[in-house]
């Protein structure tokens, strides 16, 4: 990509489009780091926008100065080789573990909200993932500039919906959680999600040709992330009991606006496909690197696999794994700051 605000809203396009996950999309990872901490939610997303764009920038530029063409020599580069292997191996396993949470998501969505089967909507959705992988980077980029337009219009409108019915309610919604953990939410949110998007974020930037594309995409896509961030949040803050919902952002449009739920649907399942997208096509070129074997076997197998553990189902693994992941990922959000 050479220096053009068209490439640089494609970096952006494809940060968002990472970053925006079956737990995001559905409102339900919104509501597990921000919502059920009330008012502090909102004062929290402001610093996860700030850190996504400061940190997501910087973690493409180091990409592209040291060349990297995936994640393995890239926190090889932060941890040092012998402790980067070992980061590695653990990131492919929790790579894999939130591919099958937004596979399981894509099915969620076909069953709770279409009254389709469960197992219907993953291979449906692992059908269509594949062949976007094999397209490549370019087949990345053109769903990602298709479905965050749309999301980004959606979530305007809805939380206009939300703001003209209740008005400002969401700054005095009231803290389910201790208030401290409301304040350390923002930093594991983006340290988790900063790690799950170096697959994609790292071999991207590396095929850009100027520093300037990056700058500019890294500021378009963090500035839109605290966007969506927080126009979920309001919209979900207007919600009863939103805590006991799969799929919050759905709920809130059956109550406020139940002529758009069907195109709404479609919404949430075009953010949930592009980040299974982007998940599978990280990996796949991982594993490519690593092993001296075909890319469709790869993909065929690594399939395979995540959709083995979607099993387990959606709500549960996406309630356990994410905090865990978040926490851990920490000691990446450290190295990357400190790292010239």
């Amino acid at each position: 990509m050479s220096r053009s605000w068209l490439g640089a809203f494609q970096i952006g396009a494809v940060y968002v489009g990472t970053i925006v996950g079956a737990g995001f999309a559905t409102g339900k990872e919104i509501v597990q780091f921000f919502t059920q901490y009330g008012w502090i939610g909102f004062f929290s997303i402001l610093i996860s926008g700030f850190l996504f764009i400061w940190l997501g920038t910087k973690m493409m530029l180091v990409s592209k100065r040291i060349k990297a063409n995936s994640y393995k020599e890239f926190n090889e580069h932060l941890f040092g080789v012998s402790a980067g292997t070992v980061v590695n191996l653990f990131m492919l396993i929790i790579l894999t573990c939130v591919g099958a949470v937004m596979l399981s998501g894509a099915g969620a969505v076909f069953e709770e909200q279409l009254g389709w089967n469960y197992q219907v909507g993953l291979l449906l959705t692992v059908g269509l993932a594949v062949c976007v992988v094999l397209v490549g980077v370019k087949g990345l980029v053109g769903v990602n500039i298709v479905v965050v337009p749309i999301m980004i219009g959606f979530s305007f409108f809805i939380a206009g919906n939300a703001i003209m019915e209740n008005g400002l309610d969401f700054l005095t919604l009231a803290s389910q959680q201790p208030s401290w953990k409301g304040w350390i939410s923002p930093v594991t949110y983006v340290a988790f999600n900063l790690a799950m998007a170096q697959p994609v974020l790292v071999p991207l930037a590396t095929e850009v040709d100027d520093e300037w594309v990056i700058r500019r995409g890294g500021f378009i896509g963090g500035l839109v992330l605290c966007f969506i961030l927080l126009t979920c949040h309001i919209s979900i803050a207007s919600l009863p009991n939103f805590q006991d919902f799969e799929i919050p952002m759905a709920e809130v449009v059956k109550l406020g606006m139940l002529s758009f739920f069907g195109m709404y649907v479609f919404v949430i399942y075009g953010e949930i496909f592009t980040s299974v997208v982007s998940d599978i096509f990280g990996l796949q070129r991982q594993l490519e690197s690593m092993l001296n074997i075909p890319r469709f076997i790869i993909t065929v197998v690594l399939v395979s696999i995540i959709y083995t553990i979607s099993q387990i189902g959606y709500g549960s693994l996406i309630e356990h794994l994410y905090p865990l992941f978040g926490y851990i990922s920490i000691a990446f959000l450290v190295l990357l700051i400190v790292r010239k």
